[in-house]
């Protein structure tokens, strides 16, 4: 931060010195400054357009903004010009995690490792995949080695807390923890330690210490990514209700794919999608693709025109089915549990009319809570507040009723998370008959599933079904004051 005017003076005495602007471009980033960040790289490349440093660099400060996207584009330009750039490879390997494409993250991060075997976020990344398989002890020992070779390392050593739940017997970790935040930390690092410290204290019923760290890790985080912005929010969901209305939905009748491959369960993070999503990939008949943002990317290039585009949605119904059928080529249904195509469902009942959706509701203040005790980055700007959050939640709830006005009866089935963990089998068939299946006993035992699972909630996932989390908000009732009002409104 100190460094910040003199990388400002140095770039302005040097317009024409890439290394100049992409080293105020850093120094930007790390000031949290992430537009002017992502011109001073931009300025690096345009100066010198093969400045692989400067390609991967830009990728950073966009993957901040979550502007996934693009952040590829320069991660896979920066590998193009030095295939053997190990941190492109690991930050392209981070990149697709986070869009929970597993598989081609795997080939990343070996890549990586491959070129630098002592690369820390390399490891760590390993340590993720690995736990979405389901290898808990794999990862730790990867967690373990990372910090073999970097003792200091907050995210490694925070790390360790996600694949268990810890217990008073890890007051060793807790120590070596408090041991690096007094040594002092850079912000981004002080992030993952202060989400694992409020998860230990969580886990051991200290409720007061650990919302005080969830907290200051949510302050911190805000430093690091986009500011939210409440309004773009009502706006966008203003015009999804404007265009996609009931009329819109008629004109378009019989122009979609008939096929009945796809389900997609959706709601807010948190809510029990990949409970429902691990319940039906145990039927045999059932694929569970995690989550997959195909229709986040398609309805940002579909623009809705009176009468309806019959092509267009032939296009992208037909897209979606390639997707799927590159996913798995023989299962008769295929899951896509990505929360957020709530936002969709109007474009999504269109294009595949047969298509069946699952709406997962849990209490507001239990869903708002958990959201805020996970560290999404930058994917959900919201998460980091708790204003923002009770926000957010209302314009879900707005759409979600929206949708249930227009969108035809049967369409969609509307499951309780508290329902479903108190009543297991009794929502269990509903969900599969709901999907057109025959009833297959193996859903009741979807602990037991060894399919890859890549979001939060990889260790719940592997766990045998649990009331604990139902009116968990209460033991912190104290600090949720800006969300309490939500305890008054129906999910649905």
């Amino acid at each position: 931060m100190d460094a910040l005017p003199a990388l400002e003076r140095a770039a302005e005495l040097s317009p024409g010195d890439a290394e100049a602007h992409c080293n105020l471009g850093n120094a930007l980033r790390a000031a949290n400054q992430l537009e002017r960040a992502v011109r001073s790289h931009q300025r690096a490349i345009e100066i010198k357009p093969d400045y692989a440093e400067a390609h991967n660099n830009l990728g950073s400060a966009l993957l901040d903004l979550g502007r996934l996207d693009e952040a590829r584009a320069h991660f896979r330009r920066a590998i193009a010009i030095q295939p053997t750039f190990a941190l492109a490879h690991s930050n392209l390997s981070n990149l697709l995690i986070m869009q929970n494409r597993m598989l081609d993250a795997e080939k990343s991060c070996r890549r990586a490792l491959e070129i630098n075997p002592r690369l820390i976020p390399a490891i760590l990344q390993l340590a993720e995949i690995q736990a979405a398989n389901g290898q808990f002890a794999d990862a730790e020992a990867s967690m373990r080695r990372a910090l073999e070779l970097e003792p200091d390392s907050a995210e490694a050593l925070a790390g360790l807390v996600r694949f268990r739940k810890m217990g008073v017997g890890d007051g060793e970790w807790v120590e070596r923890a408090r041991g690096l935040l007094e040594r002092g930390l850079g912000s981004r690092q002080e992030v993952y330690l202060r989400y694992a410290l409020g998860k230990y204290f969580d886990d051991v019923g200290e409720a007061e210490e650990a919302f005080g760290h969830y907290a200051r890790a949510n302050e911190l985080s805000k430093r690091h990514r986009a500011a939210h912005d409440r309004g773009k929010v009502e706006r966008g969901i203003d015009r999804i209700i404007e265009v996609f209305d009931r009329g819109w939905l008629e004109g378009v009748a019989g122009v979609g794919n008939g096929s009945d491959r796809a389900v997609l369960i959706v709601g807010m993070p948190r809510s029990g999608t990949t409970l429902a999503e691990q319940i039906l990939a145990s039927h045999e008949a059932v694929f569970g693709a995690d989550e997959l943002s195909y229709w986040n990317e398609a309805a940002s290039g579909y623009v809705a025109r009176a009468g309806g585009e019959g092509e267009g949605l032939r296009r992208l119904a037909d897209g979606y089915l390639r997707t799927l059928e590159g996913l798995s080529s023989d299962a008769r249904r295929v899951v896509d549990k990505m929360p957020g195509n709530f936002l969709y469902l109007g474009l999504i009942r269109a294009a595949l009319p047969n298509a069946r959706i699952i709406h997962m509701r849990r209490n507001p203040l239990d869903t708002c809570l958990s959201i805020y005790f996970q560290n999404f980055g930058a994917l959900h700007s919201y998460a980091n507040d708790l204003e923002d959050l009770g926000h957010y939640y209302r314009q879900y709830l707005r759409l979600m009723e929206h949708w249930r006005a227009v969108l035809p009866e049967g369409a969609m089935l509307e499951v309780s998370y508290e329902g479903l963990v108190q009543d297991l089998e009794g929502w269990s068939r509903r969900m599969v008959a709901h999907v057109g299946l025959e009833w297959d006993e193996s859903c009741l035992e979807f602990h037991r599933n060894r399919r890859p699972v890549s979001t939060f909630s990889k260790w719940q996932a592997r766990q045998r079904i649990s009331t604990g989390s139902i009116e968990r908000w209460r033991k912190y009732e104290k600090f949720l004051t800006p969300l309490l009002p939500l305890a008054t409104l129906a999910v649905g």
